[in-house]
């Protein structure tokens, strides 16, 4: 199996610093990230959001899956994921993330849907990874 790569590099303090992250792919090259848009409101991009689109990507890719493999029609799967991070006496911890979730599938009902749904949630790699995080989930079937 592939090893995928991924970098950042940091300049300056936390506050008044900035950087970048690059992917292996290029899709990110040098693709800017700041504190304000961490843990404000800017507009350059940040781990959360990052970690939001690797796991609604996975979570998406392995329900469509999970559907098909059990021989259902999947027509499409959409994922949205909303990463909380919030500072706890701890420090900065990502602390819950939503998913939201609608997909078009042929020949399935409500209740076995919500349990393939359900079962993503816990099974997905990159739902694994990250365990230690609460997750809560809203499926629905278009």
């Amino acid at each position: 199996m592939p090893i995928r790569k991924a970098s950042a590099e940091w300049y300056g303090d936390l506050k008044s610093g900035n950087g970048n992250i690059s992917t292996e792919t290029g899709i990110l090259k040098n693709t800017p990230y700041n504190f304000t848009s961490r843990f404000e409101n800017g507009s350059q991009t940040n781990p959360e959001e990052i970690l939001g689109a690797a796991h609604a990507a996975c979570y998406s890719m392995a329900l469509a899956n999970g559907l098909a493999s059990a021989g259902f029609k999947v027509n499409s799967v959409n994922t949205e994921d909303k990463v909380h991070i919030e500072k706890l006496d701890s420090g900065f911890t990502i602390t819950k993330i939503e998913i939201h979730t609608e997909a078009s599938v042929d020949g399935i009902d409500d209740s076995a849907f919500q349990k393939f749904a359900e079962d993503t949630k816990k099974g997905c790699p990159v739902s694994k990874a990250l365990a230690s995080v609460e997750m809560t989930l809203s499926a629905k079937l278009k």
